[in-house]
């Protein structure tokens, strides 16, 4: 059975870089043989963390889905974007959200032994190289095994107007992350 991979971005613009970028990854993992889902976080709309408010009303019926979408994954792609040197407000919610514990069961379920491939994609000359670490940092103390980031500088001359790839080189760097979140999740099973 080939390896189920998880892929979302922590931005949901409709021109996301890091959308982008990461579809590159997700053909990498899916010509490696994974079965590959790539979201959108947008379909899984959830308010500001707050302790409060969960206690009063509980997970977000949007949580409880994206938490079984991680539960059967192998091995997640994320692609991150940066604001202000670190993570986005988004994807740090999304971890908030789906860290908690559910119906008596660890928060750190969807992520420990999971294998993640972490890249990040800017216009700018970084590539997101500030945000990355701050990431890592959070999946690891969650238990994923996070591999090697791959920033991405420039990205905005990774593709063509037309959508085409503009900038082969590094289309392949961001394709091979996908075939090694593949290989370690094979290795992992």
């Amino acid at each position: 059975m080939p390896p189920i991979i998880l892929a979302f971005a922590g931005s949901t613009r409709k021109a996301s870089l890091n959308d982008a970028a990461l579809a590159l990854a997700v053909a990498g993992a899916r010509n490696a043989g994974a079965t590959v889902e790539h979201i959108t976080l947008r379909d899984f709309a959830m308010p500001l963390y707050d302790a409060d408010h969960h206690h009063t009303h509980g997970v977000p019926e949007a949580m409880l889905r994206l938490r079984e979408k991680m539960l059967a994954a192998n091995g997640i792609l994320i692609a991150s974007p940066e604001y202000n040197s670190s993570i986005t407000p988004l994807l740090k919610n999304t971890i908030d959200w789906t860290s908690q514990s559910v119906n008596g069961t660890s928060g750190r379920l969807p992520f420990e032994g999971k294998i993640i491939g972490l890249l990040g994609a800017s216009a700018g000359a970084f590539g997101t190289i500030r945000a990355l670490p701050h990431v890592a940092t959070i999946l690891s103390n969650l238990g994923a095994i996070v591999l090697p980031v791959l920033a991405v500088p420039k990205a905005d001359h990774l593709f063509t107007p037309d959508g085409t790839v503009a900038d082969e080189k590094t289309a392949e760097k961001i394709k091979s992350l996908g075939v090694q979140v593949v290989k370690f999740a094979k290795a992992t099973r």
